[in-house]
């Protein structure tokens, strides 16, 4: 499976930018998918996820209600929306895919087996 993110960028605070996934090598509605990020200094961390089968999602506190993911299987790829973004939102962005994962890991980086390069993402306050 290969990744690849893009939609990365500068924002000011308060503002949207799109993140966008593009899987290849496996059917997309094959595999559990997620967006992480990791900001300076700091360990990679969950944002959120979307189950293959069921389509469930789940985020993070910190994203909630501010971010959506949503997939689209007949294209292959999984975006992320973030809305009202915040300076704390800066960060290297990575999307995620497992074959399978159990629901009590989602959260879990070391479940996925394939990632993406990454995408930086700015916010000015």
């Amino acid at each position: 499976v290969q990744l690849q993110a893009s939609g990365g960028g500068l924002v000011q605070a308060g503002g949207s930018l799109r993140l966008s996934c593009a899987a290849s090598g496996r059917t997309l509605s094959r595999l559990d998918m997620a967006w992480f990020r990791q900001a300076p200094g700091k360990e990679r961390e969950f944002v959120a996820a979307s189950r293959r089968n069921s389509g469930y999602t789940y985020y993070s506190d910190p994203v909630k209600g501010r971010f959506v993911i949503s997939r689209n299987n007949a294209k292959s790829t999984v975006d992320l929306q973030m809305n009202s973004l915040k300076p704390e939102d800066t960060a290297v962005y990575y999307c995620a895919a497992a074959s399978s994962i159990i629901t009590s890991t989602i959260r879990s980086s070391d479940q996925y087996h394939y990632w993406g390069q990454g995408t930086l993402v700015t916010v000015s306050s």
